[in-house]
């Protein structure tokens, strides 16, 4: 039997994407152990690759809260350039443009706020025993 810490290498290889040929080699396990050990840990090799992909997003700057600080940023700096700007310039009209696209890619990044109170509990019940549904 395999010791626990080469499977746990071997999961944290798998959530990195390597290769089960290039995992055996370096391990020296038979790439049919390799197959069995993935369907046995699955979830775990996926969960492993979530939290890679999370700490990337992080570090990168590629949550929803970043982006839409960034964009929101971009539009206040083109506003204050704007705001100096008579209009009569060239570049003027090519300044609105973008600042058009921001707020677009901004408009994009919203989301639907909605919140929930003991009303809503009422509305529910309400709804779920004129179909025969209710679960509190």
């Amino acid at each position: 039997m395999k010791s626990n810490e080469i499977r746990q290498q071997f999961i944290e290889m798998r959530a990195r994407g390597i290769s089960f040929d290039r995992i055996a080699k370096e391990l020296k396990i038979a790439k049919s152990t390799l197959f069995d050990w993935s369907k046995e840990h699955l979830t775990e090799i996926e969960n492993s690759k979530a939290i890679e992909l999370e700490a990337l997003q992080e570090q990168f700057n590629l949550t929803k809260t970043a982006r839409i600080e960034l964009l929101g940023r971009h539009v206040e700096r083109i506003k204050a350039e704007l705001e100096k700007r008579d209009f009569s310039a060239v570049p003027t009209d090519k300044l609105l443009d973008v600042l058009s696209k921001t707020l677009n890619q901004l408009k994009h990044e919203e989301i639907e706020i909605t919140f929930k109170g003991k009303s809503d509990k009422i509305k529910d019940y309400i709804g779920a025993t004129n179909t025969g549904t209710w679960k509190p």
